[in-house]
């Protein structure tokens, strides 16, 4: 089993903590971006970090593991792939959170969310709401990195197997914007 520690030298092993001036998907800005797609190109280091929040759910007894495209597709794939279950990703569409295709999730089943990294929870509440407005019930979220600062604003209990304390600047008030440093958008959301 992986502890924090062996995550944070595997996610530095693959040169995914950046340093600079960064948009989050969030809106928020901050001054280091964990890049989790570094780690998860690496088919043996995602296995290891998917086994571990599999493991940690297990128990849950999840009937389906879904994420938010595009950090969650993976952690999704891998997670599921441990659980034996089927693992399934939402899309945006015209800005809004949907599963599209022809995934399906059922009335009564028990889904697991995951992804890669939590900022604020957003992307995690919005397939919360939308798998519950099928009538199933979210067990829990589940991520690799969670750099919320403890802010995430999610309503089911939430597993991350490494917790980061990072500087998040709204945009109004981040001293790097006022530094006149250039600003990278390496998220998501548009």
């Amino acid at each position: 089993m992986l502890d924090s520690t062996q995550v944070l030298e595997m996610l530095k092993s693959v040169g995914a903590f950046k340093e600079g001036h960064f948009k989050f998907s969030s809106g928020l800005h901050g001054d280091t971006y964990v890049q989790c797609a570094l780690l998860l190109k690496e088919p043996d280091l995602s296995e290891k970090v998917c086994r571990v929040i599999a493991e940690h759910f297990r128990k849950d007894k999840p009937d389906i593991v879904i994420g938010p495209a595009l950090g969650g597709v993976i952690v999704a794939y891998e997670v599921a792939r441990h659980l034996g279950v089927p693992g399934i990703f939402t899309e945006r569409e015209n800005g809004v959170t949907t599963l599209r295709r022809m995934f399906t999730i059922e009335p009564g089943q028990r889904v697991l969310v995951v992804e890669d990294v939590i900022t604020t929870g957003k992307s995690s509440q919005e397939v919360i709401d939308l798998v519950e407005g099928f009538g199933a019930h979210v067990i829990g979220v589940g991520s690799i990195v969670d750099r919320s600062n403890g802010l995430a604003k999610i309503s089911v209990p939430y597993y991350s197997l490494l917790e980061i304390k990072m500087n998040n600047y709204d945009p109004e008030e981040c001293p790097l914007c006022k530094k006149g440093l250039p600003l990278y958008k390496p998220g998501s959301r548009k």
